[in-house]
C-alpha cells in the first residue's frame, strides 16, 4: 500500500512535474491533453489547480496573469490540434485498430457526449477527462463549422483554465498551508473528476443488459 501511494504521489505530484520542466512542461501538458489523442491520460484538471495553487505559493515564478493567459493559449492550440486531426483523419479514425495510447471506445464517448450536448460539448467538455482530449477531435471528423468550433474553442479553454487555475491560486493565498497536502487534494481531485465518467460507464453497462 505505501509503494501504491509513492508511486501515485510522483505520478501527480504538480510540483514534481513543474520542477522537471518547469513553466514550459506545463503548456506542454495542457496542449498535448486537449489536442493530441494520446494525450487523455495526462493530469489536466488537477495540474492547473496545482499550477495556480503553486503560483501563491511562490513556489511557480511566474505571475498569474501570465500563467492564466499562457495557459489559455496553450488550450487553444491543443483544441484546434485536435480538430485538424479529425478533420484529415475523417471516418478512418473509427477503423483505428486499438493501442495502448489510442480505444475506439474513447470516440464513442466523446461521440455520445457530443450527440447530448451539442456544440456545448466542446465547452463542458473541458472539465471531464477522455471527452477533454477527444472532442475536438471528433468534431473535426464531423466537420463543425470553423467559426463556430473557435467560439467554443476559445470560451470553453478561458472557462477551463480560468475556473481551475484562478480556484487554486486564491485558495492558496487564503490558506497558505494547502501546498502540505498536495498529495491528499491530488487524489480528491481524482476521485471528483472521475465521478462522471463512472456514472456513464455504469448508466451504458446498465442500458446494454436491459437491452438483452
Amino acid at each position: 500500500m505505501e509503494n501504491i501511494w509513492e508511486y501515485l504521489q510522483n505520478l501527480t505530484d504538480a510540483q514534481s512535474i513543474l520542477s522537471s520542466g518547469g513553466f514550459y512542461l506545463l503548456l506542454i501538458v495542457v496542449f498535448a491533453e486537449t489536442g493530441l489523442f494520446f494525450g487523455f491520460f495526462l493530469p489536466g484538471d488537477y495540474l492547473l489547480f496545482l499550477a495556480g495553487l503553486l503560483s501563491a505559493a511562490g513556489i511557480i515564478q511566474v505571475p498569474i496573469y501570465t500563467l492564466v493567459l499562457s495557459l489559455i493559449a496553450a488550450g487553444v492550440l491543443g483544441n484546434y490540434t485536435g480538430y485538424w486531426f479529425g478533420y484529415r483523419t475523417g471516418p478512418v479514425l473509427f477503423n483505428r485498430n486499438d493501442s495502448f495510447f489510442f480505444k475506439k471506445r474513447y470516440i464513442a464517448v466523446a461521440e455520445e457526449f457530443y450527440a447530448k450536448y451539442g456544440g456545448m460539448a466542446l465547452i463542458l467538455g473541458r472539465f471531464f477527462p477522455i471527452v477533454r482530449t477527444f472532442a475536438p477531435i471528433f468534431a473535426g471528423v464531423v466537420r463543425v463549422d470553423l467559426k463556430k468550433f473557435t467560439i467554443y474553442n476559445i470560451v470553453g479553454s478561458v472557462a477551463w483554465v480560468t475556473t481551475l487555475t484562478l480556484t487554486g491560486y486564491f485558495l492558496g493565498r487564503r490558506f497558505p498551508e494547502l501546498k502540505d497536502y498536495l498529495q491528499y487534494i491530488v487524489l480528491g481531485l481524482i476521485i471528483i473528476t472521475s465521478i462522471p465518467l463512472i456514472i456513464a460507464f455504469v448508466r451504458k453497462r446498465y442500458a446494454k443488459s436491459k437491452e438483452q
